[in-house]
Formats: structure tokens, C-alpha cells, sequence
């Protein structure tokens, strides 16, 4: 016979592993792939350890990815930066004279061409040049008439020569008249109308912003187009003073973006500033960054991991930081195996750098990571495997 103290006992132990068993069951909406359920949920030993998650939820990670990259080994140093456009093909277009705008033709965005009117306005001004080119013409060849009429009168000692000499000063008077008028009137551009200027692109690339109306008054000292090409921007990076006396022009750095979340873009060292920002004792590199895609704008935001030295002898395998999360006892990646399942593939970790980690094992050039999600992924590992570490 059973004593009731001790079927209370037995009782209370059971409700309290019942308790703990629906504490600790896989969270809801991730399935833990590779593992046997009927055994408590404990992986199997062959094949990786993958984690599903349900469609619904899939939609909330916002999962980003990026490639494992084989890197120099060599020490960097990381800085901050900015992108802004190349000073070499930029141009900030204003009006010549003041005038009215009567047609805007293109739109911020627009690609142009070099010579494209961008906009036309009507200028009292331009008239009134084009008008006393007009008299200056008529004036030159009135006295250009009257000059070779005295040399024609000359060679027949009809006029004394004085009056030659007085057409001809007349002559020279008129043409320089002429030329002042016509120079007047250049400043306006070519192909000038009555009254009507076209402001023309210097230059080939894109309209960068656009600071005219119709019915605005232009002014010489507005800039009314900042037109540049886009297809390479400048990086501007500061650097501590320390480590930019060994930076070296021509080597090739790592450029990661704020706005473009797992993705690293190469850039080449242009130039190396002359003089140390007091303030923050920092030196100015140039950077060349390609856009071939175009998704890059300048005033972006940008992290730049920047070689120091000589480069040492072999290649490290690099990594995203973001991407390293620490599942159970070891540091770990995940792997996407299809749309909704990732493989959780222990690596060994190495040095931090500049924004990404050194792998040491697990990885390859080349292999696929999660970037952005990587962390909220972990959390649901860590939930979906509550149920393997109380198994009876």
C-alpha cells in the first residue's frame, strides 16, 4: 500500500515536469529542420542543423545576405567617411546676365549631354547687344566704304592724302567698335536669338539638383544646375593622424554604407591630404568609388576599412560582423538553404575588422551569409532549441 505522502511526491514531480516540457517547446512559427522530434528534437548526426521559419514571420526578418570575401592579410584601420561627387566632372551652371526664365527643359535626374540647353531666358540685355552689333556692322562698312572711295580718289590726286589717312583712322575706329559690340555679345553663348538665351550643359552627366522656376528672375550670382557625372564618386575619409602617414596611395580599401546594409564596395586611394584638421586630428583621404549601377548618392554615409603598411603574405576570410551571432556555446553563421530555412554553421572567429570579422574555420570564400536578420534568426534558434536541453 502506497503511503500519501509519497503519492503526493510522485504527483508534484510529474506536474512539474509536464510545466517544464511547455516551457521549453520550439517557439511558434520555427520548426527546427535536421532533428528527430520523436526524440526530444535532438539533431541528427548527419546533415546540418536548420532551423524553418513559418511565411508569416518570414515577411517580419527582412533577411539581407552577403558573400564570405578573401582578403589580404594585412593590417587596416577604419574610418569614417562621405561620398561626394567628382570635382573633376561637376559643374554648377549659372545664368550670364540677369534675365527672365521663360522654359525650363530638364528635371533633377535628367541625364545630360555636353552643349543640351538646359533652360531658356529672355534678356532685355541680349537684345540690346545683339542691336548695337548691328549698328557696328553697318558703321564698319560704311567706313570701310569711304576708305578704299579716298584711296580710289587718292591714286587720282583728286583728295590730298590727309583725307586718306582720316578714312583710314575712321576705318580702324569702326572696327574696333565692331569687335567690342560682337565681343558683347558672346558672352550670351552661341546661337543666341533676339532676345532669347539658352543656357547650355558644360559638360555630360546628371542633374543633380535644379534651382530655377519658370518666371524666375535669374541672377549671374545664383546657380541655378549642379550637373556632375555620377558614374565615379569621391570618398572622403578621415583618418587619425597616427595611421594616415601610412596609408599609400593607389591600394585598395573596403567601403560599406549605411544605406546598403551586407554590401562592400572596393574603392582605390587617390590622394592623401597635406595638413591635420586641428579640431579633430584627423587627415583627409580621397577615395575613388565606382557606380557603375548608379545606386550610390553623394552625402551617403560610408565606413571605409583602409590597408596600413606593406601587404603580408597570405588571405584571411572575411565576414560582415553583423553576420556572427553567438548560438548556444559557439559563434555562428546562417546559411540560406532555400526561402525559408538556414543552416546554423558554427565558424571560428577571428579579429575584428573595421566592420567585419576575421573567419579562422566553417567558411569559404564565396559562401553566403545572413547580414541583416542574422540576429532576430539566433533569437528563434535559441527558442526552437529550448525543447532539446530537457529531454527526459
Amino acid at each position: 500500500m502506497i503511503r500519501p505522502a509519497v503519492l503526493a511526491l510522485v504527483l508534484g514531480a510529474c506536474g512539474d515536469r509536464s510545466a517544464t516540457d511547455a516551457d521549453h517547446r520550439p517557439a511558434a512559427g520555427v520548426e527546427r529542420a535536421g532533428s528527430d522530434t520523436a526524440s526530444g528534437g535532438k539533431p541528427h548526426a548527419h546533415g546540418p542543423d536548420l532551423i524553418k521559419i513559418a511565411p508569416d514571420m518570414m515577411r517580419d526578418l527582412r533577411v539581407t545576405t552577403g558573400k564570405a570575401q578573401a582578403r589580404a592579410a594585412v593590417e587596416t584601420v577604419s574610418a569614417l567617411g562621405d561620398l561626394r561627387v567628382n570635382e573633376d566632372a561637376y559643374a554648377e551652371v549659372a545664368s550670364q546676365v540677369t534675365a527672365r526664365v521663360t522654359r525650363v527643359l530638364v528635371r533633377p535626374g535628367d541625364a545630360v549631354t555636353a552643349g543640351q540647353a538646359l533652360v531658356e531666358l529672355t534678356s532685355p540685355e541680349l537684345g540690346q547687344a545683339r542691336a548695337e552689333l548691328e549698328a557696328a556692322r553697318a558703321r564698319l562698312e560704311i567706313a570701310r566704304k569711304a576708305a578704299e572711295r579716298k584711296r580710289a580718289l587718292a591714286a587720282d590726286r583728286l583728295v590730298p592724302e590727309r583725307e586718306v589717312i582720316e578714312a583710314d583712322a575712321a576705318l580702324t575706329e569702326a572696327d574696333a567698335a565692331h569687335k567690342v559690340a560682337a565681343s558683347a555679345l558672346r558672352k550670351f553663348g552661341p546661337a543666341a536669338g533676339d532676345a532669347l538665351l539658352a543656357i547650355r550643359s558644360p559638360i555630360a552627366g546628371t542633374v543633380i539638383e535644379r534651382s530655377v522656376v519658370q518666371g524666375q528672375l535669374a541672377d549671374p550670382s545664383k546657380t541655378l544646375f549642379r550637373i556632375g557625372d555620377l558614374s565615379l564618386l569621391w570618398l572622403h575619409a578621415h583618418v587619425f593622424e597616427r595611421d594616415a602617414v601610412r596609408v599609400q596611395t593607389g591600394r585598395t580599401a573596403s567601403a560599406t554604407f549605411a544605406a546598403l546594409p551586407g554590401k562592400s564596395i572596393e574603392a582605390v586611394i587617390q590622394w592623401i591630404g597635406r595638413e591635420v584638421d586641428p579640431a579633430s586630428r584627423t587627415i583627409d583621404i580621397r577615395l575613388d568609388v565606382p557606380n557603375r549601377d548608379g545606386v550610390l548618392r553623394p552625402g551617403m554615409s560610408a565606413t571605409v576599412s583602409i590597408p596600413l603598411g606593406d601587404t603580408g603574405p597570405g588571405a584571411v576570410v572575411t565576414i560582415p560582423a553583423a553576420a556572427v551571432q553567438r548560438v548556444g556555446a559557439s559563434w555562428a553563421v546562417f546559411i540560406p538553404h532555400g526561402s525559408r530555412q538556414f543552416e546554423i554553421r558554427p565558424i571560428g572567429r577571428g579579429r575584428d575588422l573595421a566592420g567585419e570579422v576575421e573567419v579562422l574555420s566553417g567558411l569559404t570564400a564565396g559562401d553566403e551569409v545572413v547580414v541583416d536578420g542574422a540576429f532576430l534568426l539566433k533569437a528563434e534558434a535559441d527558442k526552437a532549441s529550448g525543447g532539446a536541453d530537457h529531454e527526459g
